[in-house]
């Protein structure tokens, strides 16, 4: 199992937004980075947990937590000329962009930025690096214990 960092701005899609929507799952639709893609190509696997991070909000930080549903598929926005993900170089015979399904667990405290470049287990996070913007990031395996136990109380969810 693998873990990751996912950020979507609650306007578009928030952790609320998750839970209330059929089947608890969404699509994790619009990345257009190549190194974003292909950890959802290449490394998530089903059932791999996610911390589901709010982003360009007035309060970013993680607001709960999920798993990948599915693996990658082609992000049909890519081919719709109304989308504001739409790719005019990407054609059905050939994606460009993939996307997994991300199945909502349970919503969390939010768990802000300063709190988590506070924690010296976390320093080498890579959504904490200076100058990372990727919207999905992995998280080691101690970070996600010590993140989802320690900070968030959810030693059900350890492994």
């Amino acid at each position: 199992m693998r873990y990751w960092l996912m950020k979507s701005e609650p306007a578009d899609v928030s952790i609320d937004d998750l839970a209330a929507l059929p089947q608890q799952t969404v699509p994790w639709y619009g990345v257009r980075n190549y190194q974003a893609r292909n950890f959802m190509r290449d490394g998530m696997q089903v059932g791999d947990g996610v911390l589901f991070y709010h982003s360009g909000c007035a309060e970013p930080g993680i607001a709960g937590i999920a798993r990948v549903a599915c693996t990658a598929y082609p992000d049909a926005t890519q081919f719709d000329p109304a989308s504001r993900y739409f790719d005019p170089k990407a054609t059905p015979e050939s994606p460009r962009w993939l996307h997994v399904d991300v199945q909502f667990v349970r919503k969390t405290r939010l768990v802000g930025l300063p709190e988590l470049r506070g924690q010296p287990e976390l320093e080498n996070m890579r959504v904490l690096a200076r100058g990372n913007r990727l919207s999905i990031t992995p998280v080691e395996p101690a970070e996600w214990r010590f993140i989802v136990g320690q900070l968030l109380g959810a030693t059900d969810l350890v492994n």
